[in-house]
């Protein structure tokens, strides 16, 4: 899969393709606007990786605050505005893939 690939099943799917990675799966959810799900996604994800999709999502829910934590835990530096939210998204897919 690439990220075209991503964002086609995104564009165009109910639901994410079968078999990707939770990570991917979290960022499938988040493109989709359905927050909710990425999140209950990422609450299960114990890793660098999950905590740097947890700080994603709270940067888009606009809890700056609760980002950094997850920043931090992810051992990111801290993105301190919802700027460059899309540009972010896509270093989080391309790590993954």
């Amino acid at each position: 899969m690439t990220i075209e690939d991503l964002l086609t099943s995104v564009a165009q799917d109910p639901e994410p393709p079968q078999g990707l990675s939770a990570p991917l799966r979290a960022l499938w959810l988040t493109k989709k606007d359905r927050w909710e799900e990425a999140h209950d996604v990422v609450n299960d994800l114990p890793t660098a990786m999950g905590s740097w999709i947890h700080a994603h999502l709270h940067r888009i829910e606009g809890d700056l605050g609760n980002a950094a934590y997850w920043y931090a835990r992810a051992g990111r530096p801290t993105l301190r505005s919802r700027e460059n939210l899309d540009a972010e998204w896509r270093d989080l897919v391309l790590a993954n893939l």
